[in-house]
């Protein structure tokens, strides 16, 4: 028998993320934090923190640069994660979570960091020397993807997308570009499906009628906590209710659905239909807890296995 696929996540917006927690707080006043904590952030990271969870061994590939990014690749090899980091000579990204008993969470992010030339060869030079057959999910933003610099990036994914499983998250130019390819997986919201297509009717029609040049055929849209689309080889849009939750956190919760996809999609062979159901309360447990894939197995629920 086969071993599974091995899973890679590429973060291009790396997030060097503190959370600073209060009873109350407001603009215009000084407040002191009752805690306070640091964590990685970036959207392929939440998928590899969830894929640990799953048991599903991936490496999480990023970009690295200053004291920030420093501090991030200590936290990754403290919680045991898998990961490459490629320095660049920019210091990553960095972010602030406010949380209140008595106010939303509300969260403030740095300006957005470009690898350097030096660090996107790097990767595309990683990505073409792993075997064929594995999986690459490219997740969150890419700053600087239309540039020249990211030539050998997108010319290592052109050649992953014939020799393994490309899946993508993101949005804007790089969504466009990967939409024209033959990708295992597509999975966006609502918002960067109606950016990308330019179309404005209800979901399962923009599905149903997807542009020519889309080359992907298995598309999963979801909404919050509204209905998740799908669309699968059939070409036939059909949707899936989450479970209802008392909503805390929702940030990451996008990621939560896309490791639990990745698994049920390409490891245990699942219909996109199953897999989408399977991940539905996962997603939703993520939401009704703070922090990202740290909700309890109890919270869970039904979950089809």
């Amino acid at each position: 028998m086969n071993p599974a696929p091995h899973i890679f996540t590429l973060t291009g917006n790396l997030l060097a993320e503190r959370t600073l927690e209060f009873a109350t707080w407001a603009p215009g006043a000084t407040h002191r934090a009752q805690r306070e904590s640091f964590q990685v952030g970036g959207k392929g990271i939440n998928v590899s923190k969830m894929l640990n969870r799953l048991g599903a061994p991936n490496t999480a590939l990023c970009f690295t640069g200053g004291s920030a990014g420093e501090e991030c690749v200590v936290w990754l090899t403290e919680r045991g994660f898998s990961y490459r980091a490629f320095g660049t000579n920019r210091p990553t990204r960095t972010g602030t979570v406010i949380r209140s008993l008595e106010q939303a969470e509300t969260t403030f992010l740095g300006v957005d960091v470009v690898p350097s030339p030096a660090a996107l060869r790097g990767c595309a030079e990683f990505l073409d020397d792993q075997r064929d057959g594995q999986i690459l999910a490219v997740c969150g933003s890419l700053p600087g993807w239309a540039a020249s610099d990211y030539e050998p990036l997108r010319a290592a994914l052109e050649r992953w997308a014939t020799r393994g499983l490309l899946v993508a998250d993101t949005y804007g130019p790089p969504l466009a570009w990967f939409a024209r390819r033959a990708l295992a997986l597509v999975k966006i919201n609502e918002s960067e499906l109606r950016t990308l297509t330019g179309d404005h009717r209800p979901t399962p029609e923009i599905l149903a009628r997807l542009p020519a040049a889309f080359a992907t055929e298995r598309w999963v849209i979801s909404n919050g906590p509204h209905p998740v689309w799908f669309r699968d080889t059939t070409g036939l849009p059909d949707a899936l209710l989450p479970p209802t939750v008392h909503e805390i956190s929702p940030t990451g919760s996008g990621d939560v659905l896309l490791a639990s996809l990745l698994v049920s999609l390409f490891h245990d062979h699942l219909p996109l239909p199953v897999a989408v159901e399977r991940a539905l309360p996962l997603s939703a447990a993520n939401a009704a807890h703070p922090g990202i894939a740290e909700f309890p197995e109890a919270a869970v629920g039904n979950r089809p296995r």
